[in-house]
């Protein structure tokens, strides 16, 4: 049983983080690679007002560097709004985009990364570290990625997403027979035998 793949990714190597220029570095680093035939990723956001500040600079980063982003809101800030409808739209994107990603942003990223994950086809993960980051993709293939907004500077959520978005799934068969065994539970509801 083969499991779904979500497009190609770019490796982008880089060393320091935090300052405009290497962030103009990695959009220059992506721009690059898109003009040598690899378009850059779509990329599903959804947010609160918690993340709406933090969206609308993501966002900004993601069109630099050459991404198609397709923004599920919040459109505006309000206060009083609520995480799931933002966020399960982006995760439906997501889900219905195969060669996309997704960011979904909350005041802890918890509730958001919960409501992207009842979406079919979606593996939300909550990253707190680039170390996170970089094993949701690696090990789980995650197609969404959840951010706390209160939980991180914009430089250090941006440093989160571009190795949530540059790291590759690593196809080894230990991770793709779990990966598997959670697709047959979710469409079987039978619990994998141990061992």
């Amino acid at each position: 049983m083969e499991i779904r793949q979500y497009g190609q990714r770019h490796t982008l190597r880089q060393t320091g983080f935090g300052c405009r220029g290497v962030q103009a570095d990695w959009a220059a680093s992506v721009r690059a690679v898109n003009q040598a035939g690899n378009a850059g990723e779509r990329v599903h956001l959804g947010c609160d007002h918690a993340g709406f500040e933090l969206k609308e600079f993501l966002k900004s980063q993601l069109e630099a560097a050459g991404h198609t982003v397709i923004d599920h809101g919040a459109a505006r800030f309000d206060a009083h709004d609520d995480y799931p409808p933002f966020c399960l739209a982006a995760a439906r994107g997501v889900a219905a985009d195969n060669f996309s990603l997704g960011i979904v942003i909350g005041g802890s990223g918890n509730g958001e990364q919960i409501a992207a994950n009842k979406v079919d086809g979606v593996r939300a993960a909550l990253a707190w570290s680039a170390e996170t980051a970089r094993l949701a993709r690696q090990h789980n293939n995650a197609n969404v990625v959840s951010i706390g907004a209160r939980m991180h500077t914009p430089e250090v959520a941006l440093e989160l997403v571009r190795t949530f978005l540059d790291t590759p799934f690593s196809n080894d068969d230990r991770h793709v027979r779990r990966i598997n065994q959670l697709t047959e539970f979710e469409t079987t509801g039978i619990i994998p035998s141990v061992g």
